[in-house]
């Protein structure tokens, strides 16, 4: 179902969850999950964290639903919102580095380093991208891996389009870096 362009496209669905159909919030979840575990993993590095916190976002998807008002926020930005923001509450009470052991974790599913022929660069990449400082991670995983537009991601972000910008720039200058360090290593 597409919606007319500037509608929100999961506002219908998310009317029929507020007033309980199953289908709908089967449908909700059909929708959002893989897109929320993708953001959770790359975010925190751990599948079984990740699964925590998609799981918390619908909780608070569910309770949200009744009382959504269409057009104060795209349903699309607040969920990604409350799950960013779940993640930052794990990662505060985690207030660790992320391992090695860290990368063995990450999300299997497909991202933009899928085609690349070696796991080795793969694994350079994620390790450089959970290395970022975390508003420069959250940045490159809502633009590159959810593929959210630059207004989309900021509004996410909570930061103007500007801002979401320099966040990116300087994370992409930081992974070139890592990695070109990580690749003169070896």
């Amino acid at each position: 179902m597409t919606a007319p362009p500037g509608e929100d496209p999961d506002a219908a669905l998310l009317t029929l969850v507020g007033k309980g159909d199953g289908g709908a919030a089967r449908e909700m979840v059909a929708r959002k999950l893989p897109r929320l575990l993708a953001l959770a993993t790359r975010m925190l590095g751990d599948a079984a964290e990740a699964e925590d916190v998609a799981q918390e976002s619908f909780v608070r998807l569910w309770r949200q639903a009744p009382h959504w008002r269409p057009g104060a926020a795209r349903f699309d930005t607040w969920l990604h919102r409350v799950a960013l923001n779940l993640c930052y509450d794990r990662l505060r009470r985690r207030r660790e580095v992320a391992t090695d052991n860290a990368l063995d974790r990450l999300d299997p599913g497909p991202a933009p380093d899928a085609g690349l022929e070696e796991a080795g660069i793969s694994a350079a990449v994620a390790a450089a991208l959970q290395a970022l400082p975390k508003r420069q991670r959250e940045a490159i995983v809502l633009q590159y891996y959810q593929e959210l537009s630059n207004g989309e991601a900021a509004a996410a972000m909570g930061v103007s389009v500007e801002a979401l910008e320099s966040l990116l720039s300087r994370a992409r200058r930081a992974l070139r870096t890592l990695l070109k360090e990580d690749a003169d290593d070896q």
